[in-house]
C-alpha cells in the first residue's frame, strides 16, 4: 500500500461536516497511569484527552495507531486489545466522530507532546477538564 495522504484542511472539514469520521483513541496504560495530553488546538482547546486521530484513506487500523502514537506521544506501542467505541457528537469535535479505543502499552520511545497537545502526562484519576465523552468512557470501562 502506498503511504496515505492527508486531505487539505478545507476538503477535510467539508467532507466531515456531512459524514461520520472514523478515528482511533489510544488508551496507553502504565504503572504511572494512563497517558493523556492537553489539547493545544480547537476544538476542545485546553481539555485533556486520549492521544488519537483520524484513520486516513487506505490506512489500516494498526498503521493509524502507529502513526498517531509516534506523532502525538513519541512512543512505539503494543496493541493489547480493542476496548470499545467512543462516539463524539458536535460541538465537542469536528462533526460526528466515531473512535475505536485500543488498549496499548509502550514498548519503546521517549514520551513527549506534539503541536496538538504539548502538555502530556500520566494520570491515575480522571483529570479535571477532560473531554466529556472520554470521561464517560473511562468510567464505563473502569479504566481509572
Amino acid at each position: 500500500m502506498s503511504k496515505s495522504k492527508r486531505l487539505p484542511y478545507k476538503i477535510f472539514k467539508e467532507i466531515y461536516s456531512k459524514v461520520p469520521r472514523l478515528c482511533v483513541d489510544l488508551i496507553i496504560k502504565t504503572k504511572q497511569g494512563i497517558i493523556m495530553s492537553k489539547r493545544n488546538i480547537s476544538p476542545e482547546k485546553g481539555k485533556w484527552h486520549f492521544p488519537g486521530g483520524t484513520v486516513l484513506f487506505g490506512e489500516k487500523l494498526r498503521q493509524t495507531i502507529k502513526r498517531v502514537a509516534d506523532e502525538e506521544t513519541g512512543l512505539k506501542l503494543k496493541v493489547l486489545k480493542i476496548i470499545g467505541a467512543v462516539e463524539y457528537q458536535p460541538p465537542s469535535v469536528h462533526g460526528h466522530v466515531i473512535s475505536l479505543a485500543f488498549w496499548c502499552e509502550p514498548i519503546s520511545g521517549q514520551l513527549r507532546g506534539s503541536q496538538q497537545g504539548k502538555e502530556i502526562k500520566y494520570f491515575k484519576s480522571i483529570p479535571t477538564d477532560t473531554i466529556k465523552e472520554q470521561v464517560v468512557f473511562l468510567e464505563k470501562h473502569k479504566i481509572l
